[in-house]
């Protein structure tokens, strides 16, 4: 992964290290995805392509978003594959196999899916770090219960991630409000990678448990999930600079 590290304080984010952002890449369409990728990818480390993209354009997705970095100087992106896999561990692995050949840094699958599914999927793809979702940032302690899972989701979220870790998962996504529970329970190499990030004033649309990214970072996340926020502003580039140089000068 050797685009993702945090920009240092006072540094312009397109003059040094690319911010900790994974811009997701929920566009309408090919034409509009490559244009958000070419318009971020100087300032950002990381491209996700979530499972609508993925389920309406597949693998011609994740090359669009690659060559519009590449064509904008950044052909060192990284790829955040986001379909939250969630099966039978022989299916996981499978389906892991079958996007080996997109080479994505992460990909993303279910914790709750269990150890076995888990390891399945990263003994698939060594070279991904297979990431473990371990609750959705748009649930909240009432969702919990009403599925019949242990709450509250602090809690729910810190013990999926220790049973992730353990199986092989070498990143966990989780919401801002247990990044630094977890970030207590995990080694310092597993990439802790948050959703649910506004900032200051933005809209929080379907998120319940969310953070602003300086308050993220703070709390340990080492990548911050941002999509509307950026692809919903009038010009994503600027929207993806103002919040790099937010996080260098908090950093």
């Amino acid at each position: 992964m050797s685009s993702t590290s945090s920009p240092s304080s006072g540094q312009s984010p397109e003059s040094g290290a690319r911010a900790p952002i994974a811009v997701a890449m929920d566009a309408p369409s090919l034409d509009v995805l490559a244009e958000w990728s070419a318009a971020v990818a100087p300032i950002v480390s990381t491209v996700k392509v979530g499972l609508e993209v993925f389920c309406r354009d597949g693998a011609a997705a994740v090359h669009a978003a690659r060559q519009a970095a590449a064509d904008a100087g950044q052909s060192d992106i990284d790829l955040f594959l986001d379909l939250k896999l969630h099966d039978i561990p022989a299916t996981v692995g499978g389906a892991a196999r079958a996007v080996a050949p997109l080479a994505p840094s992460f990909l993303t699958v279910h914790a709750a899916g269990g150890a076995a599914m888990i390891a399945s999927a990263a003994e698939a793809l060594p070279d991904t770090r297979i990431t473990a979702v371990t609750i959705l940032t748009s649930m909240d302690s009432s969702d919990l219960e009403a599925i019949g899972m242990a709450g509250p989701p602090r809690d729910a979220a810190v013990r999926l991630a220790m049973l992730a870790v353990a199986a092989g998962a070498r990143a966990i996504v989780c919401s801002p409000q247990e990044v630094a529970a977890i970030r207590a329970v995990v080694p310092a190499d597993v990439t802790l990678i948050t959703p649910g990030v506004r900032p200051a004033g933005a809209s929080l649309d379907d998120q319940r448990r969310v953070a602003t990214p300086e308050q993220a970072i703070a709390d340990g996340a080492d990548l911050l999930v941002i999509g509307r926020p950026i692809t919903g502003a009038e010009d994503p580039r600027a929207a993806a600079q103002a919040i790099a140089r937010s996080l260098a000068d908090a950093s």
